[in-house]
């Protein structure tokens, strides 16, 4: 549903406002519309949070970032790759620093994702591949502590802090 409403472009979603002109998150969905105008301007901010937390939903989500840990100790990285989006890139600034995705769909159909894991911390990268073999990490060396391995259904690297480049085909 929340794919429904981050692609849609009609009543009720993100994209009609986007489609509307909106520049910022408007406090209720229906602030202005071709059929009704502006609503009662006592309550119609368009400059609101409360459908501005639809980042949060990004990031956690097509961008995949998650706390395992407390504090942000240990990341889980799973993004979605919505068949609709050709790219995503995302970024939280945890307490220990910046956890940055970037994912991307290549020509040959595989996908490329990009993290980059803050020091002192350790991440699980999960993706939608079964065999380990058809999943290429840089750097190529996995370091001490560092592991890649399989469930039957996704692949999970885990590794240390620093910049992790992985490429594999769904």
């Amino acid at each position: 549903m929340a794919l429904k409403l981050l692609h849609n472009e009609t009543f009720p979603s993100w994209g009609f406002s986007i489609k509307q002109g909106a520049t910022s998150i408007w406090e209720r969905w229906d602030g202005w519309t071709p059929e009704k105008g502006f609503q009662d301007p006592g309550m119609n901010s368009f400059a609101h949070y409360s459908f501005g937390a639809v980042y949060q939903w990004m990031v956690e989500n097509l961008g995949g970032i998650r706390s395992s840990g407390p504090a942000y100790r240990t990341i889980r990285v799973e993004p979605v790759f919505d068949p609709r989006l050709s790219w995503v890139e995302t970024s939280y600034t945890s307490i220990r620093g910046p956890i940055k995705t970037r994912w991307e769909r290549m020509r040959d159909g595989g996908i490329e994702l990009a993290v980059s894991v803050p020091a002192n911390t350790q991440a699980a990268i999960v993706v939608p591949a079964q065999d380990p073999g058809r999943v290429a990490h840089e750097p190529q060396a996995l370091l001490a502590g560092e592991s890649m391995r399989s469930d039957g259904k996704r692949v999970i690297l885990t590794v240390g802090s620093g910049r992790h480049v992985v490429r594999f085909h769904p």
